[in-house]
């Protein structure tokens, strides 16, 4: 569960909701219409702009949003550390075994290659192209997102226009132009609101998720790599360090760096 998410959407829709209370009551920012253009509209857009079934996975992108498990770099590093040492020791058919154990299926799948003898360079080209097909699914949910909170706003003045048309069309009767001006105007804050609260922040919050999955699965793929090529597991760890945070690899008081996971007992 992510925690801030959770936090930004309720202190938000609470703050505007205290505000709009401050000032008046809620059922004057309630009007059906103006809900009507806005959702319906931006819906319908999106659905133009996309195939269903891509418009189809946002349900499933819209919970990654709030539920989100991703393991940490440190974490991979050191069971590919503890891989490649046990692959040193005894080879690379000594570690077949913990294959099935793997939670990561991406890594369990390249070292089932790497059991089987499938060659560095081929092993490489399947873990890139897997990559780039998981980028390319993560760039179209939070370009659907992205798309949505272009679209919302626009609606938003499809709604105030109608609305104002609607109240140019009623002039002769002064006590009806407040009233409808009033409504013309809920629907661009509505197009506003959903937005920059839900749909924009949403696409950021994806596209954060993509680039740190992203970066996980280049690590993997590099460990890997470097446990087919017999590569000193001290080496490897040396390498794969540089995919932390820079707090996480500051050399400590001994001058051992803190990215060191396990001692090289050979």
């Amino acid at each position: 569960m992510d925690l801030a998410t959770i936090i930004g959407v309720v202190s938000g829709i609470s703050l505007i909701v205290a505000s709009i209370l401050l000032g008046s009551g809620l059922g004057l920012f309630f009007n059906v219409p103006s809900i009507m253009i806005v959702g319906g509209g931006t819906l319908a857009a999106t659905l133009i702009a996309y195939p269903l079934n891509e418009f189809l996975s946002v349900i499933g992108l819209f919970l990654k949003v709030f539920i989100f498990k991703l393991s940490r770099p440190e974490d991979l590093i050191r069971q590919l550390v503890e891989i490649s040492n046990k692959a040193r020791k005894g080879g690379l058919l000594s570690i077949e075994g913990e294959i099935a154990q793997i939670k990561e299926p991406f890594l369990a799948k390249a070292l089932q290659m790497t059991v089987d003898g499938v060659n560095t360079a081929d092993i490489a080209a399947i873990m890139q192209k897997e990559i780039s097909l998981l980028q390319k699914q993560h760039k179209v949910g939070w370009e659907i997102f992205g798309t949505m909170g272009a679209y919302a706003p626009a609606f938003g003045m499809v709604g105030t226009l109608i609305g104002l048309v609607q109240m140019l069309a009623t002039l002769d009767d002064p006590s009806s132009i407040g009233p409808k001006m009033a409504v013309a105007m809920i629907t661009t804050f509505y197009g506003a609101l959903v937005a920059n609260l839900f749909f924009l922040p949403m696409s950021a919050k994806l596209k954060r998720r993509s680039a740190e999955e992203t970066l996980n699965l280049t690590l993997l793929c590099e460990g890997v790599l470097s446990v087919r090529e017999g590569e000193h597991p001290r080496l490897m760890e040396d390498k794969l360090s540089v995919y932390l945070s820079g707090s996480k690899k500051t050399p400590d008081k001994s001058g051992q760096k803190s990215t060191e996971l396990v001692k090289d007992k050979g």
